[in-house]
């Protein structure tokens, strides 16, 4: 089964905690936190607090993804805040095999991710090998409801690849401009985790759960 990660950077902020509720009881599905610092990127999202109040409040599992300058700060601040999943960017740390291995002191899961321009080639075997999922961003890193860049699938199949050569297990997630003919797209390059904000929360809380399964 494909996980769908719903990325709360879509939903109404005026109402987070009914439309993170409305997710509720669908099978295979991950609370996508995208946190951004306004330095790595250029936009700014929410930080600490509001992930630890998100935390209280749902049993779905919470995959943050770090858009920030200083990933390891984030990481050990986040410790305590029952995160399944937590991924930071391999352009924000010249040391990416001892960030994953301070990061799986505390999550059960620790991802990496690259931006558009970043080829797959970046990632050293190593790094695949300890890593539990790799992101990979099929829009610019910054903000939501950007088109799909098609440059992506490529990755994905370069990914899929590496893990039939060398026996790797790790997630491949892709986020960005992630609709229904998209997801299919992701899903036969190899894809196996696809994170969609606007549409879904674009929609009625009651159409949640159509759209969540249109994408597998």
């Amino acid at each position: 089964m494909v996980t769908i990660a719903p990325s709360i950077l879509a939903a109404d902020f005026m109402n987070l905690q009914s439309d993170i509720q409305a997710l509720q009881g669908n099978d295979d599905l991950w609370l996508h936190l995208d946190v951004m610092d306004g330095h790595f990127v250029p936009n700014m999202t929410f930080g600490i607090p509001i992930i630890k109040q998100i935390s209280k409040i749902t049993s779905i599992p919470l995959d943050v993804h770090l858009m920030v300058t200083n990933p390891n700060f984030h990481i050990v601040e986040l410790k305590d805040s029952n995160i399944h999943n937590i991924t930071f960017h391999l352009e924000a740390e010249s040391n990416p095999l001892k960030l994953i291995e301070l990061a799986k002191q505390f999550y059960p899961k620790v991802g990496i991710s690259i931006k558009p321009n970043t080829p797959v080639e970046e990632i050293e075997l190593d790094v695949l090998a300890h890593c539990d999922l790799v992101l990979v961003m099929s829009v610019e890193p910054g903000f939501g409801g950007q088109k799909f860049m098609p440059s992506a699938i490529q990755k994905i199949k370069q990914l899929k690849e590496l893990q039939d050569t060398h026996a790797l297990d790790f997630i491949i997630q892709v986020d960005g401009g992630i609709n229904n003919e998209t997801a299919k797209l992701v899903r036969d390059a190899g894809a196996n985790n696809l994170v969609a904000g606007s549409y879904i929360f674009k929609n009625d809380q009651s159409e949640y759960a159509n759209y969540i399964n249109s994408l597998r």
